[in-house]
């Protein structure tokens, strides 16, 4: 791989890491104690698995992009495109769960997203097939990134869904 393959494979990492340089006093604990989901992951394993995905993205596009002879040109216009709006769409998606704190908006964009990750795969497929399946765990990812989500935006807006502390005795 040559330097503009570590370059798409590091260029995902961009968004998170901006995000969490400006917004990291917003970050801490707002998604914990009573609307912390039992199933939820912990915030390491979260890390870990959304950088191993955007580094196999970032991975994909290069495949793409390479097989489409590199460089900047018309035929990389549909194919890289939709790849940068859907990666604009997952940093956004970061400040509004992260910073703004609207699962709402939120689960809104993770909707579009997924969308945009199926589209980017059927655009793929006939440039490169293994580009296109590398696709496969986003969508997984964003499958259960997408139910956490819904379930603190349904629990925001009906408390009766929330956890209730309960009281200890002496």
């Amino acid at each position: 791989m040559q330097l503009q393959g570590a370059i798409f494979v590091l260029l995902p990492h961009l968004g998170p890491i901006l995000v969490w340089m400006f917004t990291r006093d917003h970050m801490a604990g707002w998604c914990e104690g009573p609307r912390m989901l039992s199933w939820c992951p912990l915030h390491k394993v979260v890390l870990l698995v959304q950088t191993a995905i955007y580094c196999v993205v970032g991975y994909a596009s290069y495949l793409v992009w390479k097989d489409l002879g590199g460089g900047l040109g018309w035929p990389l216009a549909l194919p890289l495109g939709l790849y940068a709006v859907q990666l604009t769409i997952s940093w956004a998606v970061l400040v509004l769960f992260f910073t703004v704190h609207n699962p709402g908006l939120a689960l809104l964009h993770l909707l579009l997203l997924y969308g945009l990750v199926v589209s980017t795969a059927l655009i793929w497929h006939p440039i490169n097939k293994l580009a296109a399946l590398l696709l496969l765990p986003y969508l997984a990812w964003l499958t259960v990134t997408s139910a956490l989500t819904y379930h603190l935006w349904r629990d925001s807006l009906c408390p009766v869904h929330q956890p209730q502390p309960t009281e200890k005795s002496d």
